[in-house]
């Protein structure tokens, strides 16, 4: 499938889907096959750059202590300074209120074992914990930190949890079909370099709005959409 055929199915995604008094997410979702989930390097995990912003701002939560912490105000939503750990101790309602009103958490390196000993279980569990893969875990020396903030507004975790199904958001409604075209692509394409048997392990592709129908797109397409 080449660009046009994606902006063709875009259009028709607008077209068919009811309209609502927000801007919706424009999501992908792939079922996919021929894969043992049980292990581990047939799972999928990893961290895609997209071309363009989802069109929405996100919230990120930093961990740091003194070293990083103005650095961290400039650039973050939330700061959580080493000497505020104990206060989040058994605090799981805390905890889990942080998870849900963030959708990046950074880590000074030094303190990844107390970040994993305090939030680890609920962050973990959400699949939110600070990544290396996606340079969420920062030593103490960085120059900046507003540069990775402006890199995870673009950031897109692909992830296998316990189904074969992934589900992406590509954009908010609000983009230009050119914009999220550009990012589909660049997240399915991604996605085949991950998988053993890249395109045949692809069962399904769909669109959809937040609140709108699925459109699927036919398995010859599916098979041909990283190779034009």
């Amino acid at each position: 499938m080449n660009k046009n055929q994606v902006l063709l199915l875009i259009k028709k995604v607008r077209d068919h889907s009811p309209k609502r008094n927000f801007p919706q997410m424009f999501d992908l979702l792939i079922k996919l096959k021929n894969l043992d989930l049980k292990k581990p390097e047939q799972k999928v995990d990893v961290f895609v750059s997209l071309p363009h912003s989802l069109g929405k701002k996100i919230k990120t939560c930093a961990f740091v202590d003194a070293q990083l912490e103005t650095k961290a105000k400039e650039s973050f939503n939330t700061v959580i300074l080493k000497s505020d750990f104990a206060k989040y101790k058994g605090n799981v309602k805390s905890i889990r209120k942080l998870a849900s009103s963030h959708s990046f958490f950074v880590a000074q390196a030094e303190l990844m074992g107390q970040i994993a000993t305090i939030f680890g279980k609920t962050l973990g569990s959400r699949g939110l914990m600070p990544n290396p893969k996606a340079g969420c875990v920062v030593p103490s020396s960085v120059l900046s930190l507003k540069s990775l903030v402006e890199k995870l507004e673009k950031t897109v975790h692909l992830q296998t949890k316990n189904e074969l199904s992934i589900k992406a958001p590509f954009g908010l409604e609000s983009l230009s079909d050119d914009q999220l075209a550009d990012n589909l692509l660049v997240l399915y394409q991604t996605l085949l370099k991950s998988l053993s048997q890249e395109h045949n392990n692809v069962q399904s592709v769909s669109l959809k709005l937040t609140m709108g129908p699925l459109f699927t797109l036919n398995d010859e397409k599916n098979t041909n959409m990283e190779k034009k």
